[in-house]
């Protein structure tokens, strides 16, 4: 009897000391850009191992739902969320407090796709083509700048809006599309589909921007910078861990989001796991030269009202 006393009072004890700790961790919100991806795993895979725990976090991962991450990051509704270095610089336009605290990714891995029976190789063969728009601000400015660098004329390319899901859509109501090599690219491939493939950053520097990154409040991060590094240092020891250890880092996210497809998790996976750092000295570093290039196009092109001052629009200082 004696000995089953001790054993409860032990429980008791250790399960109160867990749930002082539990309760001692400061709430965190961080907002996805989107639903759950591969872009996201160094988050779960820091959720999942206590990263987060360790900083003295105690983190939630939602969703945006109708509101952007800017417009909830920014109203105070989460401390941090994943958006866009497009997004951030129409943010700091119009003078909503978002800073980017690091990059998820090193370069821009999206581009523009197409069937390989669509014959379509380069910008120049966009014309006469259909283009599938899914509507964010930079996008066609952008298509009709590397249109006119191929010397090609964009007035030819009918824009089909509204596109948003790529292998529903391609060969039947487009034919080519905006995406992101690390998701769609590796599902292509997986379902044998045979596609041809032009990335943006290989067609002019200005577009190799960063896509995504994480973003904070200004106000949190003048108020409370322990807490940005603190968050930053669990991250970045998730999406180091992406990079040495992919495909245990896939197993997470799948466990963590049993929707996703596994398989093509893991390819996306194996294959991000070489750009989350790439060539840069270490993970969510951003340049500023690739801030003032791309924010001098966006405002020359009208896209923002006012010019945004590229050093103010990011910030590595509490990367670890």
């Amino acid at each position: 009897m004696n000995k089953i006393l001790t054993v409860l009072l032990m429980a008791l004890l250790l399960f109160s000391v867990s749930c002082k700790k539990k309760s001692d961790l400061r709430r965190v919100t961080v907002v996805l850009d989107w639903t759950p991806n591969t872009n996201h795993a160094g988050l779960y895979v820091a959720l999942q191992h206590g990263y987060f725990r360790d900083a003295g976090l105690d983190v939630n991962i939602i969703q945006p739902g109708q509101n952007t991450a800017d417009q909830i990051v920014a109203s105070g509704n989460a401390q941090f969320g994943v958006s866009y270095q497009e997004s951030v610089m129409l943010a700091r336009a119009e003078d909503i407090p978002v800073i980017s605290i690091a990059a998820i990714m090193q370069h821009n891995t999206s581009g523009f796709a197409a069937l390989k029976s669509a014959n379509i190789k380069r910008p120049k063969d966009f014309e006469g083509k259909r283009y599938g728009s899914s509507g964010w601000p930079s996008e066609l400015a952008i298509l009709e700048t590397i249109m006119k660098d191929d010397s090609a004329d964009f007035a030819k390319t009918k824009i089909i809006s509204g596109v948003y899901d790529f292998f529903s859509t391609i060969g039947k109501d487009a034919d080519f599309e905006w995406i992101y090599w690390g998701w769609d690219g590796v599902e292509a491939h997986r379902r044998n589909i045979e596609i041809d493939f032009i990335p943006i950053r290989g067609l002019n520097p200005i577009f190799d921007f960063y896509t995504p990154l994480i973003i904070a409040n200004e106000k949190t991060v003048k108020a409370e910078p322990e807490l940005v590094a603190a968050f930053l240092a669990a991250a970045s020891k998730g999406y180091e861990y992406c990079i040495e250890n992919p495909t245990a880092a896939a197993d997470i996210l799948i466990k963590q989001v049993p929707e996703l497809n596994p398989e093509q998790v893991h390819l996306s996976m194996n294959y991000l796991s070489k750009e989350y750092r790439s060539d840069a000295d270490k993970w969510g570093m951003q340049k500023l030269e690739v801030w003032q290039r791309f924010g001098d196009w966006m405002h020359e092109k009208a896209l923002i009202p006012v010019p945004v001052k590229a050093e103010a629009a990011f910030t590595n200082k509490y990367l670890p």
